[in-house]
């Protein structure tokens, strides 16, 4: 339940806020069986049981609305809660070594059904934690209430999850917690941890600033400053690449350590003789695209190259029609999963990553562990990964020398590539994360950890 707001002193005041309350959990009931673009002030008010006239009053527009009811889940973040001195005592607890079987409490904003390099990493890091003899309790959208988030309906935002998530903490008694991500569960998760002065440590897997640029009119330094508020009392973040810490750490983040990544390659593996070619009939060569069909994957520089073949786009999402009406040659394919997709890899010729947003791109390990050649741009995970790999090319800059990468590709040995990506596991992936999870020494220690 969201704790009342701190009212004023003026009875005008406090009636106003108990109407934009009243409003706001009509908003949140509404939101459990359809999306907020369905939602019309009519239906709000007469769930709210006030007049439309006052929702308009209140709220004068839906963006308006949809700013309000983002800041009232927020704040659940910040208001007091009970501290629980026995699973502080038990994560505090000196551990003999980054080894032992812990049970370790994973929050994330970020799991099945979705599908995504996050959601990828997370599911396979916690069946390796448990295969080391860890006990995982991952809490996720899945077990709440939930509303489809605007623009990105397949993500669910759980509702009301604090009180919920308390008792889960009080049920499991972690001795380590780690919060994936910055939503609604990651922040009733870091309010608890705040306030019950537990130690944690936190990840940054979404260049969550310049996601928000690209889709609206907002400043990076708006997205930074809640990122850089959400992540200063971990005791360390977690990031995918070098160059990810550096980028951080000059927008001011501290505590950050290189969490690496691992890929499947029995799934993803080269092209068997005794398989068909997924993409016969189309003119080779094969020019490959995987990840969602979004306005920040960057993907139109990659259709708006001069290529011979063919272009393959595998993915949705909002900008797909768009660009297959725009881009008429192109092959889009729509979302692939597990055999198909890693078939999709095998049978194509280069996969081109255009994206300037990702913090590392699972899929450019995927793409190698089938054979296939990576061209990219030189942003982080890219340029930390195919510089003297043999695996790819990197273009000349941010906005140029793409197509010369792409066809620099096809002269790679396929080989070469999947040898490069056989030295990427989950495995090692899991117990970079458990080493992680370990406090810095006392030195390297924020305020929080004291």
């Amino acid at each position: 339940m969201i704790p009342p707001t701190r009212y004023t002193s003026s009875l005008r005041d406090r009636q106003k806020q108990a109407t934009q309350d009243q409003i706001m959990h009509a908003v949140a009931r509404k939101l459990e069986s359809g999306p907020l673009e369905d939602l019309s002030f009519a239906e709000i008010a007469a769930e709210a049981e006030v007049g439309e006239r006052t929702v308009y009053r209140h709220f004068p527009t839906k963006e308006a609305l949809l700013g309000a009811f983002w800041a009232w889940l927020q704040a659940q973040a910040l208001s007091p809660a009970r501290p629980s001195a026995r699973i502080r005592d038990a994560i505090t607890a000196p551990h003999e070594n980054g080894h032992r079987p812990m049970r370790i409490l994973l929050v994330t904003d970020a799991w099945e059904p979705q599908v995504n390099g996050v959601v990828r990493t997370l599911t396979r890091v916690v069946g390796e934690l448990k295969e080391l003899g860890h006990s995982v309790e991952v809490i996720s959208p899945d077990q709440f209430k939930t509303f489809p988030l605007p623009t990105y309906p397949e993500i669910k935002v759980a509702l009301a999850a604090h009180e919920p998530v308390q008792e889960r903490f009080k049920a499991f008694e972690p001795e380590a917690i780690h919060i994936a991500t910055e939503g609604p569960l990651g922040l009733a998760a870091r309010r608890i941890c705040v306030e019950w002065k537990l130690p944690f440590t936190t990840s940054y897997h979404t260049r969550f600033p310049e996601y928000v640029s690209a889709r609206l009119p907002l400043p990076l330094a708006a997205g930074y400053a809640y990122m850089k508020w959400f992540h200063k009392p971990s005791g360390r973040m977690m990031v995918t690449t070098p160059t990810m810490r550096t980028e951080l750490e000059h927008h001011g983040f501290g505590n950050i350590s290189v969490w690496s990544r691992g890929v499947d390659t029995v799934m993803f593996h080269p092209k068997r003789d005794d398989e068909p070619d997924i993409f016969e009939g189309l003119a080779r060569p094969i020019f490959l695209s995987v990840g969602r069909v979004a306005v920040e994957k960057n993907i139109e520089a990659f259709l708006g190259l001069d290529l011979p073949g063919t272009k393959v786009v595998v993915g949705d999402g909002p900008q797909r029609e768009e660009l297959m009406e725009r881009y008429p040659a192109a092959v889009f394919t729509g979302a692939k999963f597990g055999d198909e997709l890693a078939a999709h890899f095998s049978c194509a010729d280069v996969f081109v990553f255009p994206s300037l947003t990702d913090t590392f791109g699972l899929v450019i390990l995927e793409a190698m562990a089938a054979g296939i050649p990576v061209a990219a741009y030189p942003a982080p995970g890219p340029i930390d990964i195919l510089p003297g790999s043999g695996a790819g090319v990197l273009a000349h800059s941010a906005t140029e020398g793409l197509r010369e990468a792409c066809l620099e590709c096809l002269k790679l040995d396929r080989k070469v590539v999947r040898a490069f990506a056989e030295g990427f596991s989950w495995r090692a992936c899991a117990e970079d994360f458990v080493r992680n999870l370990q406090p810095y020494p006392e030195p390297e220690k924020t305020r929080f950890w004291r």
